[in-house]
This record gives C-alpha cells, sequence and structure tokens, in this order.
C-alpha cells in the first residue's frame, strides 16, 4: 500500500505502469502488479478487469499478458504506444512512394498508421481504410478523399474487419496498398488470426503495388495462421537493424528498402 505523504496515483497512471510493466516481461500476477502499483489486491483486480474489458491485456489462469502470442495479437491502442521510432522510421521510407494523386489502401496496422499520418503534405489522395485510428486521424484533412470499408467492428483492432466478398475491399483496384503483419520468415508471412488475414488478403488484391512494412522485432517469427508469401509483395520495407543475412533472402524474392532507425 502507498505510504502516508506519497501522491496518490490516478487510475490512469497506475494502470499505465501495469501496461508499461507487461510490455516488458510475459506476464504476471496479480500479487505482482499489486506490489509494483502498491494497491491493493481489490484494487488492481479491477484495473485488470478495465484493461482486459478495452482488449489491451488478456487474462488467463495464473496471471495477464499484454504481450502478442503465435495465436492473439496485442490490441490496436497497445501496440500504438510500441515501436514507435521502427514505425515512424519504416512510415517515412513508405512516404517516399507516394505521390499526389494517387489511391492508397491502408490495413488496421499501428505501423502503416504511421505512414497515414504524414500525409498532410502529400495531397490530393484517395485513401481507402478499415482502420478507425487512421479515419480519425485523416478526416479533417480536405485534400484527402476518403473511403471507410465496411465489416464489423472489432475493439481488439480498432478496425471494421468482414467477409471480403461482404465488404467493399475486393470492388477497388488502387495504384498502392500499405500493410503490415504480426511475423514474417523468409519466404512466408503470417498473422494470428484467420479474420484477419482474410482481410489482408483481399485489401492486398486491390493494389498495383503491395507494400510490406516490417520493424526487426516481426521478423525471423511465426504466427498461427500463414498470410501470403513474401513473393506476393513487390516491395517490402524493413528496419535497418534487421539481420543481413535474412534481408538478402528476402531480398531474392522482392525488392527490400531498409528504413533507418533514429538512434
Amino acid at each position: 500500500m502507498a505510504e502516508q505523504g506519497v501522491p496518490r496515483q490516478t487510475k490512469e497512471s497506475r494502470q499505465r505502469k501495469i501496461v508499461d510493466h507487461l510490455g516488458s516481461v510475459a506476464s504476471a500476477t496479480a500479487a505482482e502488479l499489486a506490489a509494483l502499483t502498491e494497491v491493493s489486491p481489490m484494487t488492481v483486480h479491477r484495473d485488470i478487469d478495465d484493461l482486459a474489458r478495452r482488449g489491451i491485456l488478456r487474462k488467463f489462469h495464473g496471471g495477464v499478458s499484454v504481450l502478442p502470442t503465435t495465436v492473439f495479437e496485442s490490441s490496436s491502442e497497445f501496440r500504438m504506444q510500441t515501436r514507435s521510432s521502427a514505425k515512424n522510421a519504416l512510415a517515412h521510407e513508405a512516404l517516399s512512394m507516394v505521390e499526389p494523386g494517387m489511391s492508397i489502401m491502408l490495413d488496421d496496422s499501428t505501423t502503416v498508421l504511421a505512414l497515414a499520418r504524414l500525409f498532410s503534405d502529400v495531397g490530393p489522395l484517395t485513401v481507402i481504410t478499415n482502420y478507425r485510428q487512421a479515419v480519425e486521424e485523416l478526416r479533417e484533412n480536405d485534400d484527402i478523399r476518403l473511403i471507410v470499408t465496411g465489416g464489423q467492428y472489432s475493439r481488439t483492432h480498432d478496425s471494421y474487419i468482414g467477409i471480403p466478398d461482404h465488404t467493399s475491399v475486393e470492388s477497388y483496384a488502387v495504384d498502392i496498398v500499405f500493410q503490415s503483419t504480426s511475423t514474417m520468415g523468409t519466404e512466408m508471412t503470417y498473422h494470428q488470426e484467420q479474420d484477419i488475414v482474410l482481410m489482408k488478403r483481399a485489401m492486398l488484391r486491390s493494389g498495383a503495388r503491395r507494400v510490406l512494412m516490417m520493424d526487426s522485432s516481426k521478423v525471423g517469427r511465426t504466427s498461427l495462421h500463414r498470410y501470403v508469401p513474401v513473393s506476393e509483395f513487390t516491395d517490402v520495407i524493413l528496419t535497418d537493424d534487421v539481420d543481413p543475412a535474412i534481408v538478402a533472402q528476402i531480398a531474392a524474392q522482392t525488392t527490400v528498402h531498409l528504413a533507418p532507425i533514429r538512434r
């Protein structure tokens, strides 16, 4: 419990401490989180329940976690707060592919969201997306013609996801599609959730140029579902801290661009 004279933590700051801690460890117990935040077990259980309802963390027998697994993806809210330097590096490299007048499709990845935030000086553009955060970012830009695809709203992903032939995705043919996904090897890409795989595949088919944006934490790993072969992408943008041997193997199948991370 907090000592007398120590300012009381707000609920927001306490939950931020919990999420930050879980971002650096595989999992934690409620007792460990209560000790970390210096509150009662009852209070930390309320925090855990609140964060779980918002899709930020997952409860399992014996503990909680925010880190992605081979089966579950982290929530959009958590992903927006991680690897920001890498995402910004990828976004600036991707921006060099964008020209005024283009039609562009964006998926619901937070990596691609970093690119959307750079569109203010590029228009006019037509942008199609299923990601609510991208819509919020672009909706007041008069140089952006914004089109939102349909589907059921996913709180975890903060996007609209549906069976591809029940949405408008496959009716578009755009100049370029930007995507990221959970993990990739040298020949195959992966995602934890089948519904997301189906949606991403439909979006990918809409693009004349198909660009994958991946930081080093996603490379050399697998997830539950195969997405598409690396060769399905015309371009792959990687952060410059990816193992050069892996970069060379990927470059044998598609055009690779390295994004320098500011250090």
